[in-house]
This record gives structure tokens, C-alpha cells and sequence, in this order.
């Protein structure tokens, strides 16, 4: 088929998986195991996405760097 259309195999298979890809449907589904319901609102996610790029980028305000158990405890336990 590739050849009849004067494609190489490769351009043509690509053009297969875009036109597939182009027709997909994609369903997020809860990303949390005890199905806890603030995943399930879209706002939620972007936000907690947004909050992770800003970390990333170093933009955060805080300078609490938890890194075990134990440091969430102690932090939990000065409030």
C-alpha cells in the first residue's frame, strides 16, 4: 500500500497512527486508589499539576524541605 501511494513504509505508517490518534477518546480516570473524590473535579488536578511545575521551577514560597516519614511527623507535630 505504502508504495502505491509513493510513500515510504515509514511516512506511511505514520500517517496511520496520527489519523488513529487524531480519533481517540481519552478518559481521566480518579489517579487516587481510595477513590477520593477532590480527583475527581478536573480544577483540582490542573491546580496540583500547576503547584508540582512551580516546585520544579523553584517558585514555591516555602523552604520546608520534607523528605521522610519522620520530617512529616515532626512538621505535623510544630503545628
Amino acid at each position: 500500500m505504502a508504495a502505491s501511494q509513493g510513500k515510504s513504509l515509514k511516512a506511511y505508517i505514520e500517517n496511520i497512527l496520527v489519523a488513529k490518534a487524531d480519533t481517540l477518546q481519552l478518559e481521566v480516570q480518579n489517579p487516587s486508589p481510595s477513590g477520593d473524590e477532590f480527583f475527581s473535579y478536573p480544577e483540582n488536578l490542573n491546580e496540583t499539576a500547576d503547584r508540582v511545575n512551580e516546585y520544579k521551577k523553584g517558585k514555591t514560597k516555602s523552604k520546608i524541605v520534607l523528605k521522610s516519614a519522620e520530617d512529616i511527623n515532626k512538621f505535623i507535630n510544630n503545628l
